[in-house]
């Protein structure tokens, strides 16, 4: 039998995935209900967008959470963020490609040389795109624990697109991108903070070890 623990990790997890599933559940309700407003399109597209945003940062989210709760068991929830997190985006870029421009090409590629923001929207999935691909603990098998865990350092720069292409595209009221540039900046804040911490006791340690057997003497 399972350890209690585990069957609760596993509850929250389903009950997570569910809720990770509560804006598009929403935004397919407004559809049947004709509740998308004036511009359906438009509505799609800054929803998805914004979820997409959020998730990454949820992802990031996860590792100084975990260890300031200390809480390791935490760590099972990531993954399957940063997959909703290419799942939105994936629909953030379908409602582009296919809603609003109906898979015209060329219309497209002159947007992406006329438009910075679609430019950074499109570098920011293009940057998760291989994180979701292997997300796999066969993939982790395959590339070994320390190239994954450097192939999966896109997210941040993922991140950065993402909150760069949210500016970009808003021009005038920034509070919102802003915000959300401002929580990406305390994550990657604390990372560097955790690895400047880690440096300075990995060189404590070793002057202490060197030192010892002279102190000894």
């Amino acid at each position: 039998m399972l350890p209690l623990r585990e069957k609760l990790v596993r509850v929250l997890k389903l009950l997570g995935f569910l809720l990770c599933l509560g804006p598009l559940t929403l935004l397919v309700w407004k559809g049947f209900h004709d509740r998308l407003g004036a511009n359906p399109v438009d509505v799609i597209t800054r929803t998805t967008g914004r979820w997409t945003l959020i998730f990454l940062l949820l992802t990031l989210g996860i590792t100084p959470l975990r260890k300031l709760s200390q809480l390791p068991w935490l760590i099972r929830f990531r993954r399957m963020l940063g997959l909703f997190a290419f799942f939105y985006g994936s629909l953030h870029l379908m409602t582009y490609v296919w809603l609003d421009k109906f898979f015209d090409f060329p219309t497209m590629l002159h947007d992406i040389a006329k438009r910075r923001f679609i430019t950074a929207g499109l570098t920011a999935w293009a940057l998760m795109l291989p994180l979701a691909l292997t997300s796999t603990s066969g993939w982790i098998r395959r590339l070994g624990g320390k190239r994954w865990q450097k192939l999966h350092r896109l997210i941040y720069f993922s991140a950065a697109a993402a909150v760069i292409h949210f500016i970009w595209l808003v021009k005038a009221d920034l509070r919102q991108p802003l915000t959300y540039g401002a929580i990406l900046g305390i994550l990657l804040a604390y990372r560097v903070i955790a690895w400047a911490v880690a440096k300075l006791r990995s060189k404590t340690s070793v002057a202490v070890a060197r030192a010892g057997p002279a102190i000894s003497e």
